[in-house]
């Protein structure tokens, strides 16, 4: 299977785009990050790809509740640390489709998508 799935299952987003790939019949794994965990060889990958602005949410609740000094990100180590400390700051979904990754879910965008 090249379709992974990554965030939390309670998240709004995540399940339109499970419902999403369920509906169109993509099979994936789903990557919950709170029962499945992550790891910094798991954000490092994401960021490859993804710029750190767009991996980490700003307008969360778990971005809020950090303090101000933990929201000085000024290397990509310390983006990693924080992410693998806080999970629930990667905007979600994440979706690996043949280790191409792309952040967050609209119908038309994964339309585009060749599974």
């Amino acid at each position: 299977m090249s379709v992974t799935l990554y965030g939390i299952k309670n998240c709004d987003t995540v399940k339109k785009a499970r419902k999403w790939l369920d509906a169109n019949s993509v099979p994936y794994i789903f990557h919950d990050f709170r029962v499945d965990g992550i790891n910094k060889t798991l954000v490092n990958n994401f960021l490859k790809q993804i710029d750190i602005d767009i991996l980490i949410n700003k307008r969360g609740t778990t971005w809020r509740k950090l303090s101000d000094n933990e929201k000085e990100i000024k290397t990509k180590a310390q983006a990693v640390a924080l992410m693998v400390d806080n999970p629930t700051i990667i905007k979600r979904p994440v979706l690996d489709n043949k280790k191409e990754f792309f952040v967050g879910f609209s119908n038309e965008y994964y339309e585009l998508l060749k599974f």
